[in-house]
């Protein structure tokens, strides 16, 4: 039995261990529940929702790069009446703690959809997606200016109130994305989500044109890592107290640990479960070894090791 306290919070909430799904990359669970049980993973982070049922963008959606992929979904999904009526229930009935991901196409559609979620029970925490970049229109990237960012995380907290967690995801497509992320602290979120997926294209040169039928898409995978680390250690140095959900490429455990040293208390994994829809489960392991070999025996006094003596 390991010695190891593999807890971390965000806000009020205590996650039994810190390895969460990555939103959008397993819808709301249930494909990844036939290869192991979502009580052994910290969290699932659902796929964003939004109001009313989505379609998302042109196919084709998604393109491979070089240590990595483009996806170009758009946010399909269900909306929210049926995701409340089927997808939550699910999830709680299946012992999984649920952060419910939310996107909006205006300030006022998110603080609909913060109303609707404040009295359900089941759900620890909510990721506001400030920052998907792949909407058809670049301009509901809230997360690129500070006002914007404020305005959806004032609603967000007015309309869900006090008990449920915020988390802020933000976009590492900014000049300063500390200033962004000062923005949302004030506003009043419990904790960040760092990084979404970066502005990409692929262009066909057979065909001579863009591969994605809406033709940008996120980056995501193993590529965006060192950008993911970069933005957590910045962000963790200049707001040590604010819960930070890395995630970026992590592949295995050594990838999780790394993004904690630079001060995430919590992972999200995504891209790797694609070719391995049990990477949760391995990259946990990996990481608890990782922490006993170094001589932790609190989780938390891994998160932002990296900064110790750091000038």
């Amino acid at each position: 039995m390991s010695s190891l306290d593999f807890s971390t919070k965000i806000g009020s909430k205590r996650f039994s261990n810190p390895i969460f799904t990555a939103s959008g990359c397993a819808s709301s669970g249930q494909e990844l529940a036939q290869f192991f049980d979502l009580s052994e993973i910290g969290a699932v982070v659902t796929k964003s929702i939004m109001s009313k049922p989505r379609l998302g963008r042109p196919t084709p959606r998604m393109a491979e790069t070089p240590s990595g992929m483009l996806n170009s979904i758009g946010l399909q999904g269900p909306g929210i009446d049926v995701f409340l009526e089927k997808d939550i229930p699910w999830l709680v009935a299946n012992n999984a703690k649920v952060i419910v991901s939310i996107a909006g196409e205006t300030v006022d559609e998110y603080g609909v959809l913060a109303r609707r979620l404040r009295a359900v029970s089941g759900i620890s925490a909510v990721e506001v997606n400030i920052s998907c970049p792949n909407v058809e229109n670049r301009g509901q990237v809230f997360s690129c200016h500070p006002d914007t960012a404020t305005a959806v995380i004032e609603t967000v907290r007015r309309n869900i109130g006090g008990e449920l967690p915020i988390i802020a995801k933000l976009s590492p497509d900014v000049t300063d994305i500390v200033h962004i992320a000062e923005s949302v602290i004030k506003a009043g979120v419990d904790g960040l989500a760092l990084i979404n997926t970066l502005l990409g294209m692929v262009i066909d040169i057979n065909t001579m044109k863009p591969k994605l039928g809406g033709k940008t898409g996120g980056l995501s995978g193993p590529a965006i890592r060192p950008v993911a680390v970069r933005a957590i250690y910045q962000v963790h140095q200049a707001f040590p107290n604010t819960p930070i959900v890395g995630m970026g490429g992590v592949a295995n455990g050594r990838d999780a640990f790394e993004l904690i040293l630079a001060g995430a208390s919590a992972v999200s994994v995504g891209t790797a479960t694609f070719g391995n829809p049990t990477a949760l489960i391995k990259i946990r392991a990996e990481l608890e070894q990782l922490l006993l070999e170094r001589d932790f025996r609190d989780f938390r006094d891994a998160i932002g090791f990296a900064h110790r003596g750091a000038k």
